[in-house]
């Protein structure tokens, strides 16, 4: 449990510079935890299955990438 919300912390906080976003580290967390579902999801469509720690790295900075560009269109 531990271990995924520190790796949930590093996805939010690579979507955020990433996406240049100055969010508090708890809302990292849940963009991370967030953007881990989105991203397997999306992998999925596609025909990916992101294993290991590089794969799930990689669809959970997509995935949070894509929740942080869904809440800025709504927040517009």
């Amino acid at each position: 449990m531990i271990l995924a919300l520190i790796f949930s912390a590093i996805v939010g906080f690579l979507a955020g510079k990433f996406m240049n976003t100055r969010k508090p580290w708890y809302i990292n967390i849940l963009l991370g935890m967030a953007g881990g579902a989105v991203g397997d999801f999306l992998f999925g469509l596609i025909g990916f299955n992101a294993n290991g720690l590089i794969g799930s790295l990689i669809s959970g900075v997509v995935g949070a990438c894509v929740v942080i560009w869904l809440a800025r269109k709504i927040s517009k």
